[in-house]
């Protein structure tokens, strides 16, 4: 039996570059961000769906060169971020202080030592602004897209997941779960906790037949065929 007992133990998630899966849906993204510091502007909005992967090169990129990270709530103090490169995440749903923040943000990071790595789910010049120089600054900025996982990426998000669960599946779990899950990170994240559930409640092994059994259970938006 490949299951093993398990330690529910908190783990610190890896942003480490060696980690990142480089695949054609992210080729160019990783091109882009590895530019650094030759960005037009000294700036680059790094986009792509949930789970794709921005917050693991941004972060990579950021701890690599010691850049500042802007907090996800309170106050932002500028003045000790002039002349240090920037991580902003999340800008595009940081509507409430993203206006004021990203003006100057965008004009310190041309500066000696300046620097803008944005991430978001869609491009720069749809976000709205309420300042006329800032969505002129916005429909200019380079933009490093990340698209839907392919087969590669899907694949070791879901050997990740199932790590950090202490799980060894049966490896014809993985092709078998590629061809009928949605291709996004949170999907596979929920039918690894949907396995470890089942396999824990009914004393089995992650194998195919378990991941078979919870994807007929499933209502028929999965693309379910055999």
């Amino acid at each position: 039996m490949n299951r093993q007992f398990r330690l529910k133990l908190d783990r610190l998630e890896s942003f480490r570059r060696e980690d990142f899966v480089v695949s054609p849906s992210n080729a160019e993204a990783a091109k882009a961000l590895d530019a650094w510091p030759a960005w037009h502007g000294g700036c680059l909005a790094l986009i792509g769906p949930e789970g794709s992967g921005k917050s693991h090169l941004a972060q990579s990129w950021a701890r690599s060169i010691g850049a500042a990270v802007i907090p996800a709530k309170g106050r932002v103090e500028l003045g000790p971020l002039q002349g240090r490169p920037v991580l902003y995440e999340d800008a595009d749903r940081d509507r409430a202080r993203r206006d004021e923040i990203l003006f100057h943000l965008i004009n310190m990071a041309g500066q000696p030592g300046g620097g803008l790595l944005l991430t978001g789910r869609s491009p720069p010049s749809g976000w709205p602004a309420a300042l006329p120089d800032l969505r002129s600054r916005l429909n200019a900025m380079p933009v490093g897209q990340i698209d839907e996982p392919d087969d590669l990426i899907l694949e070791s998000v879901l050997r990740k997941f199932f790590r950090e669960r202490n799980i060894r599946p049966a490896e014809d779990v993985f092709p078998y779960l590629l061809h009928r899950i949605e291709r996004s990170a949170p999907k596979a994240l929920a039918m690894v906790k949907r396995l470890d559930e089942a396999a824990d409640a009914e004393g089995r092994a992650v194998s195919r037949a378990l991941a078979r059994q919870i994807l007929e259970a499933e209502p028929p938006t999965l693309n379910l065929f055999e």
